[in-house]
């Protein structure tokens, strides 16, 4: 009994149900001089405690050059897919972007975007 005690412990205390928030893909599209991206996420969010709550755009050195703010949790609305219209540098041909979540922080992984010159 201790022993399954102990077990149960364990598995409370582990990040067992802890998921990144996934990118699912990414679409581009230049509208006036801007580039929209519409970003597709998965994340098993939960609710208010526990969701995917943003995503930025990075250049190919690691600098922010937008953030997009989630302003509420998508429980029963996944993916999701929201935009967000960057004006990026003269000669930006690569970004990438990378979720967040409320309790997990940032994703470690990228998606890579390839754009058009």
């Amino acid at each position: 009994m201790r022993l399954l005690s102990i077990l149960t412990a364990c598995l409370l205390a582990a990040p067992a149900f802890a998921h990144d928030p996934e990118i699912l893909g990414v679409s581009v599209e230049k509208v006036a001089g801007k580039h929209r991206f519409d970003v597709t996420i998965l994340h098993p969010d939960t609710g208010w405690d526990h969701y995917a709550d943003g995503w930025e755009v990075l250049d190919a050195a690691g600098k922010r050059l937008a953030y997009r703010l989630l302003h509420h949790p998508h429980v029963n609305e996944q993916p999701f897919t929201r935009s967000l219209s960057v004006d990026l540098p003269e000669g930006t041909r690569e970004i990438f972007i990378r979720a967040h979540c409320s309790v997990d922080g940032w994703n470690k992984d990228t998606y890579r975007v390839t754009l058009e010159p």
